[in-house]
């Protein structure tokens, strides 16, 4: 039996109605929109009702890396003004969640705005990767997903790294009925992506994802997942390039998989 939102009530919100807003992320949105509406669909699936404010925009995470902070602000104020009165902000992206948990504050800083800082210091809390979510505030493990494939999963770094979602993406795939999940060796090493790191230092990210494929093949997984589509894009498109017959799936999108109804 799923639970749902009834395991995770903050302070002060008992007998309301949580208000939970999708970030897609700008790569999302543009790119991947099937990993937003799989996202929606898993929340839904456990009771939650999820809001999309279209007023949301980039968290600025790429500006901010690349060496363009000031120019990121705007983008910082944006992003707290939109999702500021919502209970939680959940996305499928690690790593655009961990830049507004963990650079926000930064960017704040830089400002040199009180008023900023004390917004970001409040709502940063509440934004979430979606399996830290699932598993850490709906204490959720089993959302009822049915993908009958071998599948190797890839620990993103922001997630991995900054986030520290720890085992949590893994304990949402052990229990997917129908699916054969792989160790995948060294997976803890990058992929290489990085973001504009793999423009600007091409030679040394195409190193790293030699390395990343030669793992991931070796599992004789037929899916590669993660919770980042940036990191799955890099290693997706390596896998094609070799056409290997290996896809690279987003993690929301294989929890919002569902037997057919003849299983049923």
């Amino acid at each position: 039996m799923l639970r749902g939102i009834g395991a995770w009530i903050p302070d002060g919100e008992k007998g309301s109605t949580l208000r939970v807003a999708l970030f897609i992320t700008c790569f999302n949105d543009t790119l991947f929109p099937e990993t937003g509406r799989a996202t929606v669909e898993v929340l839904e699936r456990l009771g939650v009702r999820v809001d999309f404010p279209l007023e949301q925009t980039c968290c600025g995470q790429m500006h901010f890396n690349t060496g363009y902070q000031r120019e990121a602000i705007p983008l910082v104020r944006r992003f707290v003004d939109v999702f500021k009165n919502y209970d939680a902000v959940v996305a499928p992206s690690g790593s655009c969640v961990g830049m507004v948990r963990e650079l926000y504050p930064m960017a704040a800083e830089l400002a040199h705005d009180k008023r900023l800082a004390a917004d970001v210091e409040e709502l940063a809390p509440k934004v979430f990767e979606l399996s830290e979510f699932l598993v850490n505030k709906l204490e959720v493990t089993n959302v009822g997903a049915y993908y009958p494939h071998r599948v190797t999963y890839h620990p993103t770094c922001h997630s991995l790294r900054m986030l520290k979602v720890g085992d949590a993406p893994l304990k949402l795939l052990r229990a997917v009925d129908g699916m054969d999940l792989v160790e995948l060796p060294e997976a803890k090493e990058c992929c290489g992506f990085g973001g504009t790191f793999a423009v600007k230092n091409a030679d040394t990210s195409i190193a790293m994802l030699s390395d990343k494929l030669r793992h991931v093949l070796g599992t004789e997984a037929e899916v590669c997942t993660a919770g980042d589509n940036s990191c799955l894009m890099h290693i997706g498109g390596g896998l094609k390039r070799q056409r290997a017959g290996v896809r690279a799936v987003h993690l929301a999108e294989i929890l919002a998989s569902e037997a057919t109804e003849e299983r049923k």
